[in-house]
């Protein structure tokens, strides 16, 4: 699109080389980059624009960002697209989600090492029936991470597993509203069957634009750290569950997961 963009200055993250290192943690909410931001040493803010605020800061002397990737699949694209363009590598997502598998209670930690793609913006990337897996490497970090956060009571513990990604919030939470309702109670109890351990809304297209980015460029990896906010089946069933509204476990083992992968690197 000659005149509208800048090869300088990337479309969306209004970034330029440089602004951000090779390690990003990418959480949802702009509001949050801040509280992330103070876990980094020399934090600044780099760009805000739009639902995208991004900070750069040093961990273990290593510069490592955070930006935040909006709501859905489409925005949190675009910005790994572009922090790949301006020479970022390796990401983690830190997010909230809803319980699926009983075994998880709110406020547990979810890592994702694949992602049910239920929702479009991945089948833009991959194509049908090729799976939307995380980094080994990126999963393993955020697994022993999380170990070391974890006890084993309901709200403590740590899950590694595999997450549903969608676009309708509502269509877990409310499924009667859409006229397609059978179609989604349908699907969601399959995943119930399967195992999937929590849902939620971004995971699936920062993973495949990580694969198919990989296949041309250097590696892309990606992984995700979630926090359950509370369990959708263990509520449908009348289950003692656990409620968080806190990521603060989840920014800490995003943050020693990256502090394991530059010493690693």
């Amino acid at each position: 699109m000659p005149g509208i963009i800048d090869e300088n200055v990337r479309f969306h993250l209004k970034i330029r080389n440089g602004d951000v290192g090779r390690y990003v943690i990418l959480p949802g909410d702009p509001g949050r980059v801040p509280l992330i931001a103070e876990r980094l040493d020399n934090a600044v803010q780099v760009a805000q624009n739009r639902e995208y605020n991004i900070y750069t800061g040093e961990l273990c002397g290593v510069k490592v960002s955070v930006c935040s990737t909006g709501i859905g699949g489409p925005s949190a694209a675009i910005a790994v697209e572009e922090l790949i363009d301006s020479g970022a590598d390796t990401f983690i997502r830190v997010g909230t989600s809803g319980g699926v598998d009983l075994s998880v209670f709110g406020g547990d930690l979810i890592i994702a090492e694949a992602a049910i793609r239920a929702e479009g913006t991945s089948y833009e990337y991959i194509p049908n029936g090729y799976p939307a897996v995380a980094d080994f490497a990126v999963t393993s970090a955020l697994a022993e991470a999380a170990e070391k956060l974890s006890e084993n009571e309901p709200g403590k513990r740590f899950h590694v597993g595999v997450v549903h990604s969608k676009d309708s919030f509502y269509g877990e939470t409310n499924p009667e509203r859409a006229a397609v309702c059978d179609n989604i109670k349908s699907r969601w109890d399959s995943y119930v069957k399967c195992g999937c351990l929590t849902s939620e809304m971004e995971c699936a297209a920062i993973y495949s634009v990580g694969l198919v980015r990989s296949s041309y460029e250097k590696k892309i990896r990606c992984g995700a750290v979630l926090t359950a906010l509370w369990n959708a089946e263990r509520a449908k069933q009348n289950l003692p569950d656990t409620y968080c509204n806190s990521s603060e476990r989840a920014i800490t083992c995003a943050i020693n997961a990256i502090k394991l992968l530059i010493e690693r690197d």
